[in-house]
């Protein structure tokens, strides 16, 4: 993911989470809740089948899970994804904050959700995403990083918790530069054979993190790559790994557990 302008377009909060919402895929736990939730963020590519498996294991850990689609209320299509958004040309990682701010809201306002247990789960680019949303100080620093007006003074209120799948966090990212404004607990799965993202910085910024208070764990993967998880991959340097992926849902679903349960503490 190269450094590039970052053109974030103009829109209400409003209007985005109407837009965002058409598009959300909600995996929902039987019975009445209130049920704590999860955000799920995609990668560069888009909305992808495995993101289906991580939704359900949400939902066996007794969690709802939104997967959320970036790209089909902007009208990108996966081809275009690829040779845009991956290369760093457009929709940055603070941009598409916006969305996770309104997949928030979105879930807040369903009647079956907790709006006190909250969590977002960002994969590549996705997590990227995430991290600028910790970054991001409200005002207008986050309305211009975002393109969005009316945005409420807590868009992470409720949040306990992230997940971070092989994040991007290179110069393009405000974590490395500015910090987390919003410290949950984090769990992040990092990879030692991942050339898309790198395996150093990443690492060397959630540390930077932890070293600043932030609640902070890393899983290291020696022998995994980007996109360890993904079956459906079709790229040369990726190698799906069952038994990695295994490991870390299960991670994933302890995480939820621990953060989500109705007695945990923020």
């Amino acid at each position: 993911m190269a450094t590039g302008p970052s053109a974030a377009r103009a829109d209400t909060f409003e209007a985005r989470i109407a837009a965002l919402g058409a598009y959300i895929d909600a995996y929902v736990p039987e019975g009445p809740g209130p049920h704590p939730v999860v955000v799920l963020m995609h990668g560069c590519g888009g909305r992808r089948a495995h993101q289906t498996r991580w939704a359900e294991a949400a939902r066996a850990a007794g969690v709802a899970a939104l997967v959320v689609d970036s790209y089909a209320h902007r009208g990108i299509s996966r081809l275009e994804a690829y040779a845009t958004v991956c290369l760093g040309l457009r929709l940055w990682g603070r941009e598409r904050a916006g969305d996770l701010y309104a997949a928030l809201e979105f879930a807040r306002r369903q009647p079956w959700a907790d709006p006190t247990r909250l969590a977002a789960a960002g994969w590549s680019h996705g997590g990227w995403s995430v991290m600028d949303a910790l970054a991001l100080a409200p005002g207008d620093a986050m309305a211009q990083a975002t393109g969005l007006s009316g945005l409420p003074e807590a868009p992470l209120a409720g949040l306990r918790a992230t997940f971070l799948v092989y994040p991007y966090a290179g110069p393009s990212s405000l974590s490395a530069r500015d910090g987390w404004r919003v410290a949950p607990q984090t769990l992040a799965v990092l990879g030692g054979r991942d050339v898309v993202v790198g395996v150093r910085t990443p690492r060397l910024v959630l540390e930077k993190m932890a070293r600043a208070g932030a609640p902070v764990e890393i899983i290291w993967f020696e022998t995994a790559t980007h996109a360890f998880d993904e079956p459906e991959a079709r790229d040369v340097r990726v190698r799906f790994d069952p038994a990695l992926t295994a490991e870390a849902e299960e991670a994933f679903r302890g995480l939820l557990r621990r953060t989500l349960a109705p007695n945990a503490r923020d």
